[in-house]
């Protein structure tokens, strides 16, 4: 069998250290940056004292403590950073929400996790009163800060950090709880498996109702020391009007974000703030990483993660060994493998499903016991993706379980596909899906999009995919269209595709 892992004595920061994080920085560096975004800046002193403010009316006017939940249904704005701060001082924990969703899948998120108080604008304040709970308006004076930061906590490592919900793409979603314990664990392998360098800054474009956004892009960089600018939503046309001005030292998105900007960036930019990249959430193929790296003179690094494990498994390094393509090794104190039906452990390039272990693994599902047992097995996270290890340890994702397709007994990965498609170089997206057939079952079917102006036809594509795959797995059918369907993270959305 083959397990990367990165193994270490020292594997977690104190919680109360991760939790007073603020303070800490307040009473070390009062006046040095620490958030920023497009309205305004804070200060270490300004924040903690905003952190110490909310949680006063938390407590006081809330009854917020050991045990409560507080939910925050904003965009990216600074105040969800506050909520979380403030939540974790007062030892409750932080459920965020999705603005996009509709009122009825906000209030499924909001009973299912026992939401107590709930933080936003007009709109949270009337589910709010339509649930009888609490609410805190984005636009109290609390967010502005008043109170002196004394760094009072009431925290422990059982402590409930963050309820964070499942995109539910097969039923309802569901809450993966993660402890103190598994924040801090996962805050110190981020920190320990990368080298962020010098005044490392972070220029957050990932939803704050997802760990990357709130571990990897705002926790992370700001136990370093560093800072964080906020931008409320990812806009391809002054994205890099943002990189040039606020001088952030690396980026963390998804394949779709990167691959926009190749496709639409027309002027020359200055990129030598950055000092790499982060692609997440989804592997990216090697064509489209070695088109954006060239372009725009960056390097990327892949990574793997997913909510149940906080945020990362793997992660490619800035040290001479990554290998793109691949989605890295094990980060410091995790152990990945991968493992067959029967839940034995693979080899070298034996490919079967993911497998996690490790401190930062969630504490389960949230009122789900059977859904926690399903993928809480013997001490390992399955994640439902497959992929296989090499000598060294790195982890190369081949597709989805549930995304692969049976082509008359022949398996089909559409992953593969879709790399074949993406080394065009006027394909920007694409997506491979399966689609009902008489004769073999399912068959594949691909949907493409292209850069302004391409002037590809289907049948150039077919050429290409007849050149580079086996006959069976070539789609019968190829669909270019303007723009595919994504999630609210900005990962393709395949469940679309597959009802058209």
């Amino acid at each position: 069998m083959t397990i990367s892992d990165a193994p270490t004595d020292d594997f977690t920061f104190p919680v109360d250290e991760l939790v007073g994080l603020p303070f800490n920085r307040a009473q070390s560096n009062p006046h040095g940056p620490c958030l920023s975004w497009p309205e305004g800046r804070f200060d270490n002193l300004e924040f903690a004292s905003a952190v110490a403010t909310t949680a006063r009316i938390m407590s006081t006017q809330h009854k917020i403590g050991r045990g409560s939940v507080v939910g925050v249904l904003l965009r990216n704005v600074p105040e969800v950073i506050t909520t979380m701060f403030a939540t974790w001082s007062l030892g409750a924990a932080l459920t965020p929400i999705n603005p996009a969703l509709t009122d009825d899948e906000v209030n499924f998120q909001v009973e299912d996790s026992g939401v107590a108080l709930l933080v936003g604008d007009p709109r949270a304040e009337a589910i709010a009163d339509g649930r009888g709970i609490g609410f805190l308006s984005v636009g109290d004076d609390c967010f502005r800060g008043g109170d002196e930061p004394t760094g009072d906590l009431d925290v422990r490592e059982d402590d409930g950090s963050l309820i964070i919900y499942t995109a539910g793409t097969t039923g309802k979603p569901k809450g993966c709880v993660l402890g103190q314990a598994n924040i801090s664990a996962m805050v110190w392998s981020i920190l320990n498996g990368l080298e962020f360098g010098e005044n490392v800054r972070s220029l957050l474009v990932l939803p704050l109702f997802h760990c990357n956004g709130l571990l990897a892009g705002t926790v992370s960089p700001l136990m370093l020391g560093g800072s964080v600018h906020v931008l409320p939503k990812f806009d391809p046309k002054s994205f890099w009007e943002v990189v040039e001005a606020e001088r952030p030292t690396y980026v963390s998105a998804v394949p779709t974000f990167y691959s926009i900007l190749e496709a639409t960036t027309k002027r020359a930019v200055d990129t030598s703030s950055l000092r790499f990249v982060i692609c997440s959430a989804a592997p990216m193929s090697p064509d489209a990483i070695t088109r954006f790296e060239t372009r725009f003179d960056v390097t990327m690094l892949e990574d793997y993660g997913l909510s149940e494990c906080s945020v990362a498994a793997t992660l490619n390094r800035t040290d001479g060994t990554r290998r793109p393509g691949t989605v890295g090794t094990a980060l410091p104190g995790l152990r990945v493998a991968t493992m067959d039906p029967g839940g034995q452990l693979l080899g070298t390039g034996e490919a079967g499903e993911a497998v996690v272990a490790g401190k930062t693994i969630m504490q389960g599902y949230l009122g789900r016991p059977e859904a926690t047992a399903e993928t809480l097995k013997d001490g390992w996270l399955h994640t439902g993706d497959v992929g296989y290890l090499d000598e060294d340890g790195f982890l190369t994702l081949v597709d989805r379980f549930k995304d692969m397709i049976i082509r008359g007994g022949e398996n089909i990965y559409p992953k593969e596909i879709e790399d074949v498609l993406f080394s065009h170089p006027q394909v920007t997206e694409a997506a491979v899906v399966a689609s009902p057939d008489d004769k073999y079952g399912e068959v594949p079917v691909a949907h493409v999009a292209l850069r302004e102006g391409a002037a590809t036809t289907v049948e150039e594509l077919h050429e290409l995919l007849e050149a580079r795959l086996a006959r069976y797995k070539v789609p019968g059918e190829i669909h270019i269209v303007a723009s595919l369907p994504k999630n609210s993270v900005g990962k393709i959305f395949k469940g679309d595709l597959r009802e058209t």
